[in-house]
């Protein structure tokens, strides 16, 4: 009897870990509740911190990341199918060492130096798992904590500061104090003095941060043709929609129009009919354009999705390749081995090429400007939009596509991505979709003007204010990524952590004989 309840109790625990995990999405668009991060992680980290070992805390941490690695990528299934489940538990292994930190430092009755070091060491653990899986072959920086806090002002200027990364310590800190407070009454005073010393940076990063000096502005004209049926013709009746919603901008004087990602769906070198529409429209216009071609280039191999900037004398030479590719949507790693991806889900079935280097555009008749191109999820790589702004970069232009992700939460979790990266960098940033949602960020990460939504069909023009100086996080990068390594690796080498010992209960002396927990016990005949 006493088996069957254990069992029953782990099944229950391991079904609360997953549940527990995946809360946090909802800080995400499209539900965008940002305030409820500062308490999602809460339900996972008491679950976590009461666990009987450190063996079921790995199991529980596994468990929570896999539910919310799926909870934050759920529309991916329509393509991925059962993949996701397997992305999701392969991913997940990455909160182990979160959940080990829990257990080990929020476990029992902490001591105030414990539950002091708690407030650093988990947020620290957190980002590792973060750092771990922003490698592109993982998927990419996609659902980062400090993300959720997109509209935020006083997390844009801490993005400012630190980027994404000090956000989300910020917010885990936050869940960590208030675990303290909640579940271990001997600890509320460094609990408070958590909550306190977050809004105190929050507050001195305010007052204290330089804010981008606006000079100057440009008129930069979105085009989002909308959905189009699928289709052998496809290609060219969207790029015919681009087209007669380009013409309605005559008159309107935009310094660039900028077209969405794969707006082009043939080589233009190959098809000059296509190369000679897009001049006249430039002409028409009286700005170039920023179209993206996703074809078979004529003087190189595979297939690229590329940046091209086209004036009235056709193309001028500017090109771009995307170089990081999305995981099975635009290459499938290791073919060979994971090429059945391609029979059951939407993947890719040839991998397209990834470009050798970042590139910088110089506007047409404005000497002052240097266009930034990005395509798709390379928006989601802090380093990408910085090192470009660190070139000199004056605009971040993102050309993306969400249309096979309609209905979901994809294209505003997409779209809200520009805001962090404009704040970041103290640069405007243009996310400009095929099916929206299309949006614009000014260099502090405030939106300008309205979001073109995933029913709309239209061109519209933005009055985009430009910005002077540098923010600290495109000066110093990613200090708050090697502050939190610096403090794990310190505070292991100095012993400040007790070594992890998976069978072990929490607060029991080494050396002590450890009888086998309940929910662990072994079967018997």
């Amino acid at each position: 009897m006493v088996l069957t309840v254990s069992k029953r109790v782990a099944r229950r625990r391991a079904a609360a870990a997953v549940a527990a995990g995946a809360l946090p999405c909802l800080a995400f668009p499209a539900p965008a509740l940002w305030w409820f991060a500062y308490v999602a992680l809460v339900p996972w980290m008491l679950l976590l911190r009461s666990a009987p070992t450190g063996r079921r805390a790995a199991l529980e941490g596994w468990l929570g990341g896999a539910g919310f690695v799926f909870a934050v990528h759920h529309w991916l299934l329509p393509s991925l199918h059962v993949f996701l489940f397997v992305l999701a538990a392969l991913l997940g292994a990455l909160w182990i060492p979160f959940a080990l930190l829990v257990r080990e430092l929020l476990g029992g009755a902490p001591s105030g130096g414990r539950a002091a070091a708690a407030l650093v060491l988990v947020p620290s653990g957190w980002l590792l798992s973060e750092l771990a899986r922003s490698w592109q072959g993982l998927g990419g920086p996609w659902g980062l904590l400090g993300a959720s806090q997109w509209q935020v002002a006083p997390a844009l200027r801490l993005a400012s500061v630190g980027g994404v990364w000090l956000v989300g310590l910020v917010v885990v800190a936050v869940n960590c104090a208030l675990v303290l407070l909640v579940a271990i009454p001997g600890a509320r005073a460094p609990a408070v003095a958590g909550v306190t010393g977050c809004a105190v940076l929050t507050g001195v990063v305010w007052l204290w941060a330089p804010r981008p000096e606006v000079s100057g502005g440009l008129r930069v004209a979105v085009v989002q043709p909308g959905l189009v049926a699928d289709g052998p013709d496809a290609p060219e009746r969207r790029f015919a929609i681009g087209e007669e919603l380009t013409r309605s901008l005559a008159g309107q004087r935009p310094d660039l129009v900028v077209w969405g990602e794969s707006s082009v769906g043939e080589d233009l070198t190959a098809r000059p009919d296509l190369a000679r529409r897009l001049a006249d429209l430039s002409a028409r216009v009286g700005a170039p354009l920023l179209v993206n071609v996703d074809a078979r280039p004529a003087d190189r191999p595979g297939i690229r999705k590329s940046a091209v900037l086209v004036g009235p004398g056709g193309p001028t030479g500017d090109r771009y390749d995307k170089m990081r590719l999305v995981p099975f949507g635009e290459y499938v790693p290791a073919r060979a081995l994971l090429g059945w991806a391609t029979s059951v889900g939407k993947a890719a079935g040839e991998n397209r090429v990834p470009g050798g280097a970042q590139v910088l555009m110089d506007l047409p008749g404005r000497a002052d400007v240097r266009i930034a191109p990005l395509v798709c999820f390379e928006s989601a790589f802090p380093d990408m939009s910085r090192n470009l702004v660190r070139d000199g970069a004056a605009l971040l232009v993102d050309q993306s596509a969400t249309s096979s992700f309609q209905g979901g939460w994809a294209p505003a979790q997409h779209a809200s991505l520009s805001a962090l990266r404009a704040a970041e960098t103290g640069r405007p940033m243009v996310h400009a979709t095929l099916t929206g949602i299309s949006e614009v960020h000014g260099p502090s990460g405030e939106r300008v003007g309205p979001a073109l939504s995933t029913s709309a069909r239209e061109a519209r023009v933005y009055e985009v204010p430009l910005a002077r100086g540098t923010t600290l996080y495109v000066r110093f990068g990613d200090w708050p990524v090697g502050a939190a390594l610096a403090a794990l690796a310190a505070c292991c080498a100095a012993g400040g952590v007790r070594s992890v010992r998976l069978g072990t209960p929490a607060g029991t002396p080494a050396g002590t004989p450890v009888p086998e927990p309940l929910g662990e016990l072994p079967s018997k005949n």
